[in-house]
């Protein structure tokens, strides 16, 4: 059985429909032996596809904007979606009757810098009236493991992560859920299914997308519980009533829907989060990032 060398670049229960489709055995039936891992400390995706260590990666299309913006062809293609909302939450430790946007900005603010998830944060505010760049005590943490450490001794307001992070914060009664930036926003091209080109017209790709068109119909009408259970291995600390409750609200959400392919219309989203934060400098063709999906 071949093995199939799957990579993330966060590890979140916002990725289930790469993760189910290893759990959920739809890799196993199409024949492949799946290995799971995030990316290691100071690497990206792209370079571990592109070095052929890997085969398939949990990215974004914004990540080959970087290449563009350089006058660069990427080395890698977007060939299907995974999450088509932002799929960030933000919990307060202290919270009120009514949460307001604003509020972000009256206290510690424990949030992902730099990127995609910054972009994303501020763009949300922005459409909130809010300007990210007045959180005069904003907090850059780390890693999430160091987010969550520091938020539990005591440090920070507000905390801004991916589920499950805030939603086991919530149940240890150590904060509350207030907000999700994927319903401020809607929908965009947040992450995508990255591989080479050269990978792509392999016979395994084709193999890998009945797998995965399998998977978005799963996680589609499977219960959250259900799915919870079949991806407990991969969050061992948290509870899995958390697990389950993080992958309704993404369910709720509209994070999966059943179609593949990234849209034009979520991937011009993308570009006005990055234009709003100049990390940007153009409008790059969808034509230079994405690629159809494989043919089943």
């Amino acid at each position: 059985m071949p093995v199939l060398r799957l990579m993330a670049s966060r590890h979140s229960a916002f990725y289930s429909p790469l993760l189910g489709a290893i759990t959920g055995g739809f890799l196993t039936e199409e024949g492949f032996d799946p290995v799971y891992s995030p990316v290691p400390p100071g690497k990206t995706v792209a370079q571990l596809l592109a070095a052929g260590e890997i085969d398939v990666a949990q990215s974004a299309v914004s990540g080959s904007w970087g290449s563009l913006e350089r006058g660069v062809e990427p080395p890698t293609v977007h060939f299907a979606q995974i999450n088509e909302r932002d799929g960030f939450f933000i919990a307060a430790r202290r919270a009120g009757p009514k949460f307001a946007w604003a509020d972000l900005l009256t206290g510690g603010f424990m949030y992902v810098h730099g990127g995609q998830p910054q972009a994303m944060l501020a763009y949300a505010m922005h459409k909130k009236g809010v300007d990210l760049g007045n959180a005069a005590q904003a907090i850059n943490a780390g890693s999430t493991d160091n987010m969550m450490g520091e938020w539990r001794g005591g440090k920070g307001d507000y905390f801004h992560e991916q589920g499950p992070y805030p939603q086991q914060l919530e149940f240890e009664r150590a904060g509350r859920v207030v907000a999700s930036v994927g319903e401020v926003i809607g929908p965009v091209a947040f992450s995508s299914l990255s591989a080479t080109r050269d990978w792509l017209r392999k016979p395994d790709a084709k193999r890998f997308m009945r797998a995965y068109r399998k998977t978005r119909e799963w996680i589609n009408k499977a219960s959250a519980s259900e799915i919870a259970r079949s991806e407990k291995t991969f969050f061992p600390d948290i509870d899995l009533a958390v697990l389950t409750k993080t992958i309704e609200a993404y369910q709720k959400l509209g994070c999966w829907p059943t179609a593949v392919t990234i849209s034009h219309a979520a991937y011009d989203v993308a570009l006005d989060v990055f234009l709003h934060s100049k990390l940007i400098t153009k409008r790059h063709p969808y034509e230079q990032v994405i690629v159809p999906p494989p043919d089943a």
